[in-house]
């Protein structure tokens, strides 16, 4: 197995050979500035362009449709209140707060979940460096998701481009439906950071392939399970 010495390295081999940059990562501190980085500028990046070229009136148009039976006064309330530059700065700060909140919770998650092993020597920070780089994949989707923004031939784009990898965007769900948030959180980039997550554990820890790959999915299966009951039943 190649050995891993330095981060840039590692943010090459996270896609191809993630084994050996877990456990180079088991023995190196601040690598994962870089993966934060990346992981921010892959998910700021299109969004931002998104609101910069579309038609921003047939955005709203569109959003307006979806909002059901309102009055009139709330209706020209919520449409006094979009703005180009609104959506442009939540590109930006949604993401940073976001995504930062998001990798806290999944890193005290897995730093509980493998405490109980003795090889185990990490601690949260190190579980938090951890949850930037199997979030890695997510530089795919943001390449894509630019190709097809640049493609683009009307500015008249369907939010779901943001995802291309998701459930939302390959079949084309309505932007309207009540499973359009499932079905961009559910898309091949979540599976791959669930691999890279259970090749990740099985490095840092002594537990099994089968025991890691539970510890992984076991929160996937009990939120998006509750999630889909709950869009059936209403």
């Amino acid at each position: 197995m190649q050995t891993v010495t330095n981060p840039l390295q590692a943010c090459n081999n996270i896609f191809f050979k993630p084994r050996g940059v877990f456990q180079a990562l088991a023995h190196k501190n601040n690598w994962s500035w870089i993966p934060f980085i990346v992981v921010m500028i892959a998910a700021i990046l299109p969004s931002y362009l998104y609101f910069s070229m579309i038609d921003f009136q047939w955005f709203v148009d569109m959003t307006a449709a979806g909002m059901g039976d309102v009055s009139p006064a709330e209706m020209e309330q919520f449409r006094s209140a979009q703005s180009p530059k609104l959506y442009t700065i939540s590109s930006i700060v949604g993401p940073l707060i976001g995504i930062t909140l998001f990798n806290a919770l999944v890193a005290l998650y897995l730093h509980l979940a493998t405490k109980s092993d003795e090889k185990n020597v990490q601690g949260f920070t190190d579980w938090y460096g951890f949850t930037w780089w199997i979030m890695m994949p997510v530089l795919i989707s943001s390449i894509v998701a630019l190709i097809l923004l640049a493609m683009a031939d009307s500015h008249q784009i369907s939010p779901n481009v943001l995802q291309p990898l998701s459930l939302a965007y390959l079949f084309s769900v309505d932007i309207h439906s009540s499973w359009l948030a499932l079905a961009q959180a559910a898309s091949i980039i979540t599976l791959w950071t669930m691999y890279l997550a259970t090749v990740g554990i099985t490095q840092w820890t002594s537990f099994s392939t089968k025991k890691a790959a539970v510890i992984v999915l076991a929160p996937y299966v009990l939120i998006y399970g509750i999630w889909a009951i709950v869009l059936l039943v209403a």
